[in-house]
This record gives C-alpha cells, sequence and structure tokens, in this order.
C-alpha cells in the first residue's frame, strides 16, 4: 500500500472520519499496516503502551488475567473501533492484555511519533482528544452496564 492510500485509509476510517487533511499526514507519519493472527496478541497488560492500533478489519478480545482464574474477556471490539489507548496517556503502559480473535488488520500508531506531533501542533492533539473521550466513556459505561449485570441493580 502507497504511503498516500495509507493516509486515505486513515481519513476514511470511523475513528479519524472528517479530520483535516493536514492533521491525517501527521498521523500518517506515525502509522503503519499490521496483521495479526487469531491468538496473537496486540499487547500484554503492564507492558509499555507503544503502539495505539485503529482496527480496519478482524476483531480484539480485552481480556484482564485475574490470579486463580482464567483469563476474563471483558469487551470485543471490532473493525472501526479503537485500542491501546493507553499509549497517549501517561504512564503509557497497558492496562490489559489485547488479543486477536479473527485474522485482524490495524493501522498501528507508533505512540511516541504522534505524541510528539501532538505537542508540536496542538491542534492535532485537540483533535485526538475530542475524538478519544467519547470512546472512554462508552467503554466506562460498557463496564458499568457489565458490572450491574453480575451484581445487580442497587437495592435488588
Amino acid at each position: 500500500m502507497e504511503i498516500h492510500d495509507l493516509e486515505e485509509v486513515l481519513r476514511g476510517h470511523p475513528f479519524f472520519e472528517g479530520l483535516e487533511p493536514q492533521l491525517a499526514r501527521l498521523v500518517r507519519g506515525c502509522a503503519r499496516l499490521q496483521r495479526f493472527d487469531p491468538g496473537q496478541r496486540l499487547f500484554r497488560e503492564g507492558e509499555p503502551a507503544e503502539h495505539f492500533y485503529v482496527l480496519r478489519r478482524g476483531r480484539v478480545a480485552l481480556e484482564l488475567s485475574v490470579p486463580g482464574h482464567e483469563t476474563l474477556v471483558f469487551q470485543t471490539v471490532d473493525a472501526g473501533e479503537i485500542v491501546g489507548i493507553a499509549a497517549l496517556v501517561p504512564p503509557y503502559r497497558s492496562l490489559y492484555d489485547a488479543r486477536a480473535v479473527a485474522r485482524t488488520v490495524v493501522i498501528a500508531i507508533e505512540a511516541r511519533c504522534i505524541r510528539d506531533k501532538c505537542e508540536t501542533d496542538p491542534r492535532l492533539g485537540y483533535e485526538l482528544m475530542k475524538r478519544l473521550v467519547p470512546v472512554l466513556f462508552q467503554r466506562l459505561r460498557a463496564t458499568r452496564l457489565q458490572l450491574l449485570d453480575v451484581y445487580g441493580a442497587p437495592g435488588d
């Protein structure tokens, strides 16, 4: 895939939809396509978060290790979604494991590169944060609903 094509792929992804061409070029400079086979890990809990992933195809399970128990899948994300947000937020360490459930193609965005570009061009940082905050709220809401499902509503 040509570099110009990767910029078009980025701008066509729901997370980057409507991003100014100049800002898309900045992101493209930190991005590459990467493939993960089923069972392959994108990252592990506690490791340095070196990439932020934009899913093009496939499915990724987000998992937590629970001592004395099987690994717990707390969410599954599909094409059009993102994983690895910890790469953009100090202390830049993964908070959970991410494992490909199906053959998965991602745009891997190198974390230090994109953070440096956000420092240099605050417009890029602001655009990324505007796009990340709704994802964080959606995931927080999903977690809350899972907890209610497991433990019941207060007063039940």
